[in-house]
């Protein structure tokens, strides 16, 4: 099932104008029309143009919001186990929970290599130190299951 239909349905229409188009393009070369090389390209295009439009439909999932949560955007992704966000100074402890989950929820899982088969989520602020410098501190951490998708 196509996540957006409106999407899914102009993949559609552009395949149906490319397979017109292959035919005039076809039609060009038989009659040696002088824009029969740049139907090549309107065609070769609009066939691209179908195949990403149905494929990003078909492969297009929408985010997670989870009740309570908080976006906060991600600082680092070593693309493995482990993603790290940044926290607002002014969030507030009960949304430390909701937004860990929405977090990891809305991790992608495909590509990600794990010894372990999880991926931490954590959450830091940053709060000021010495000499101008700060500090990380870490508000919570949950782990993700690659296999099952369940938290822990």
């Amino acid at each position: 099932m196509a996540a957006d239909p409106i999407l899914f349905q102009a993949g559609q229409w552009l395949g149906a104008a490319g397979g017109a188009l292959a035919l005039l393009t076809v039609a060009a070369f038989l009659a040696r029309w002088g824009v029969r090389f740049r139907l090549v390209g309107i065609t070769s295009f609009t066939v691209l143009l179908a195949i990403s439009c149905l494929a990003f439909s078909v492969s297009y999932t929408p985010r997670i919001a989870v009740e309570g949560a908080v976006t906060v955007p991600v600082v680092y992704d070593n693309g493995g186990d482990l993603v790290v966000a940044a926290a607002p100074d002014d969030l507030a402890p009960e949304a430390a929970a909701p937004t860990l989950e929405q977090l990891a929820r809305n991790v992608r899982g495909r590509g990600r290599t794990s010894p372990d088969g999880q991926v931490r989520v954590r959450l830091r602020r940053l709060e000021p130190a010495e000499d101008g410098a700060s500090r990380p501190v870490l508000l919570g951490e949950t782990r993700l299951d690659l296999a099952s998708g369940e938290l822990r």
